[in-house]
């Protein structure tokens, strides 16, 4: 029986896996140590701390903070409160964050309050003033003024009978909302994705089992929790395959080499820059990492070499690759244990079960195998639509319910998707989705500067990076570090451009549309001359 089919919610998930599993550890951060168990126990007090906080079933809880336990924690306890997770990026500033909790009209901001110097509750409270909303805010760690801290919140939960909690989560449905993931989507505008329950508990079962996780084994956590490749793919994973998870709070090369050797990690995910540093790292032989099993990224294509190495190198036996976007449940396709290296590194696999992908031209017409065009999904992965806006969730999915993707590529005879080129200008910073349009708005709102085109340049470590190319206002005295500092300022850090091109004017189309394949020519003429 499929996961979706036992079990009606990620939180009815929890109670099924404690009874089989009981004292086997699901969870390991730093000193703690929880069992199936007793994480169900911390999501029942979670969930009846929301309840005491006044969360009602359909309410939208936001939730700011790094890798971590007690997000975890957080996250079931709001769900088994019949709550929706809105996680916020980490990497945002305070008026993205206020423009996610204006559309979501979150009730309840759950933060961190300090990470890597960052004072995030002085963040939220920056925040919850712009957005013109007022939702609570919880604290995970320590006490600040003005807000609950989070054991605090569920020391409150005490005097709610646990039966309501238990209650709350009998009530959840397959259907019901799990989360809504706010992404640029297709089109480069910030939308709310709505994903449910049993597209998750569906979908990472596939996943976890077509990667050959098994049950016991240890998953060290690195891609950041408010992605779906550390939440869904990530922690959600192995607590369906019955695993042992680590959080890591932030990369680090020598500190995850460490962390390998302590617990004899088998598994681990992240893009590809995760697997190059530990390979290049000086120190790495001096670690015993040989319990590593099954590493899983995800890009485009990954050089072959890079394959190679981390099974020659880093002794991976099943390296896959894997492709999705927010709007599919993070999940479209991916490659097999046995499946041929080149084929890793040149495809993103096959569709997962259950989906169909095709290849359309620009008319919406199905192309022949090898041919390219646009990638088109239809299944139970594909999101309920975009939160309060029908007008993009027509856009992004057709009638008969296929999404389009937005991403060109080809299909095989033997169902090996290749993903080309992106019809829109999104690129792919360090696993990070960054859309031009997006950080041109930022830009633009300098006010020493007329116009800017923001285009994703090849980068060795990091996959691809931002190069902003300035129209500055005449005498204005505008350098290339001003709008590099102004990026840092307003924008998460994976959008900044890395490197801002000062010109005279942008090209243009004959429709009057900035040309942005000139710049990109203009781009990689400079990366040949660095060489």
């Amino acid at each position: 029986m499929r996961c979706d089919e036992k079990f009606a919610s990620i939180p009815a998930l929890v109670q099924g896996q404690a009874r089989e599993l009981g004292d086997a550890t699901y969870l390991i951060d730093g000193d703690e140590s929880w069992s199936f168990a007793e994480t169900e126990a911390r999501m029942l007090a979670a969930a009846r701390g929301f309840i005491a906080l006044g969360v009602q079933p359909g309410d939208r809880v936001a939730l700011c903070a790094p890798n971590s336990a007690l997000w975890i924690q957080a996250t079931l306890g709001l769900q088994a409160a019949g709550a929706i997770l809105v996680p916020l990026s980490t990497r945002f500033k305070a008026s993205e964050i206020a423009y996610v909790l204006a559309s979501s009209r979150a009730t309840v901001l759950i933060t961190a309050g300090s990470f890597l110097g960052t004072d995030y509750v002085e963040i939220m409270r920056d925040a919850v003033a712009e957005s013109g909303t007022a939702p609570q805010i919880v604290v995970l760690d320590g006490e600040h003024d003005g807000a609950v801290s989070f054991a605090d919140m569920v020391d409150r939960g005490a005097s709610v009978p646990e039966q309501d909690a238990l209650d709350r989560i009998a009530a959840i449905r397959g259907a019901d909302l799990s989360d809504i993931m706010f992404t640029s989507g297709t089109t480069g505008a910030s939308k709310g994705v709505r994903l449910r329950h049993s597209q998750a508990l569906r979908g990472f079962e596939w996943l976890g089992n077509a990667f050959g996780y098994q049950r016991g084994e240890t998953f060290a956590v690195i891609p950041p929790f408010f992605h779906s490749f550390g939440y869904k793919a990530g922690w959600l994973s192995g607590l369906i395959q019955g695993m042992r998870v680590i959080p890591v709070k932030a990369f680090d090369a020598l500190g995850l080499l460490e962390l390998i050797q302590t617990h004899q990690v088998n598994v681990l995910n992240g893009p590809p820059t995760i697997f190059i540093d530990l390979m290049n790292h000086p120190r790495r032989t001096e670690f015993d990492i040989s319990s590593l099993r099954v590493g899983t990224t995800g890009a485009a294509t990954i050089p072959l070499k890079v394959i190679q190495d981390m099974h020659d190198v880093l002794g991976f036996e099943v390296v896959i690759n894997a492709y999705g976007l927010t709007e599919s449940t993070a999940l479209v396709s991916s490659s097999r244990p046995d499946d041929d290296p080149e084929l890793v590194a040149s495809t993103v696999g096959r569709p997962a079960d259950g989906l169909e992908v095709i290849i359309v031209d620009d008319e919406g017409k199905e192309l022949p195998y090898g041919d390219d065009g646009e990638i088109w999904v239809r299944g139970y992965l594909v999101m309920e639509g975009y939160w309060e806006n029908p007008e993009a969730t027509a856009e992004a999915i057709t009638p008969d319910g296929f999404l389009r993707t937005g991403d060109i590529g080809n299909i095989d005879a033997q169902g090996f998707i290749k993903v080309t080129d992106r019809k829109k200008d999104m690129y792919i910073v360090g696993g990070f989705n960054a859309y031009p349009a997006e950080i041109e708005a930022a830009l633009t709102r300098h006010d020493k500067i007329v116009n800017v085109a923001v285009i994703g340049v090849p980068d060795d470590r990091m996959g691809e990076v931002g190069w902003a190319y300035v129209i500055p206002k005449t005498d204005s005295g505008l350098t290339e570090d001003d709008v590099i500092a102004y990026a840092r300022e307003n924008l998460a850090n994976f959008k900044v451009p890395r490197r801002v091109v000062l010109v005279d004017e942008l090209p243009l189309t004959p429709s009057m549309k900035v040309s942005k394949l000139p710049l990109r020519d203009h781009a990689m003429a400079q990366l040949a001359e660095a060489k």
